[in-house]
């Protein structure tokens, strides 16, 4: 991780929202932006799958977005933007535990048929009491 600091840019914004007359004159929220596709510190296997999870906070050139703006101090934005990278970095590193196929067993198979049989059996009853009443 500690080469992944060496990659992202930060850039110091104004915050929206609520917040006084400092909000207009204090850039407090950051924007951490981290080139995922040009990193040379991550696996082509976990820049794939940090693409996928990044969703919408990715751009068309490959470069991840983070904006933290949830406290009133640069540093504690910073601290959040760069905890957030690092918890997309460490949830993309886990690989995905694959599907082991597996057959029905015969007892499955035996009990999803039976349910089959009863329940054409209730509509088979339905039409005859249908017929009842005509």
């Amino acid at each position: 991780m500690q080469s992944l600091d060496l990659e992202f840019q930060l850039e110091y914004i104004r915050a929206s929202g609520p917040g006084g007359q400092n909000v207009n004159k204090v850039a407090t929220a950051v924007q951490l932006r981290f080139d995922v596709e040009n990193s040379h510190s991550l696996p082509s296997d976990v820049k794939t799958r940090l693409i996928k999870l990044a969703g919408k906070r990715m751009t068309n050139d490959g470069v991840l977005i983070i904006e933290a703006s949830k406290y009133r101090t640069q540093e504690k934005n910073r601290e959040d933007a760069i905890d957030r990278l690092k918890e997309l970095v460490r949830k993309a590193s886990e690989k995905p535990i694959l599907r082991q196929k597996t057959r029905p067993t015969k007892a499955s198979k035996e009990a999803r048929l039976k349910g089959k049989k009863k329940r054409g059996e209730t509509k088979k009853n339905r039409e005859k009491s249908k017929n009842i009443f005509e």
